[in-house]
């Protein structure tokens, strides 16, 4: 799988609006075939960025999402929003879901 995990640091007076900002974009990308997940959470330690958890099924998954009409209108719509670049960790995995955290685990 292609994992991806981004940070968006958004101007303060969207902040609270991004999750509604970004929402077309979100819905669109869950909406790919190859697309995993797709998650968004707001930093505990700052409110104007959040991280974006993301993975699709494999390099051509992830070809389609970047070459896609909806990634092309966010490239357009969602950056006025924005404070600062995003910053991006991107790696292909030999993985296809989430594994358990052993150290953690639950009722064993």
């Amino acid at each position: 799988m292609i994992f991806i995990t981004a940070k968006f640091l958004i101007k303060p007076e969207h902040a609270g609006d991004w999750p509604r900002i970004a929402a077309p974009f979100t819905a669109a990308t869950r909406a790919e075939p190859g697309c995993l997940w797709f998650d968004w959470s707001r930093s505990l330690d700052n409110p104007d960025e959040y991280v974006l958890v993301e993975a699709f099924r494999d390099g051509e998954a992830g070809a389609a999402h970047v070459g896609s009409a909806h990634f092309r209108q966010a490239q357009q719509d969602l950056p006025p929003y924005l404070a600062a670049t995003p910053r991006i960790i991107s790696q292909s995995i030999d993985q296809p879901d989430w594994s358990e955290l052993g150290e953690m685990a639950v009722g064993r």
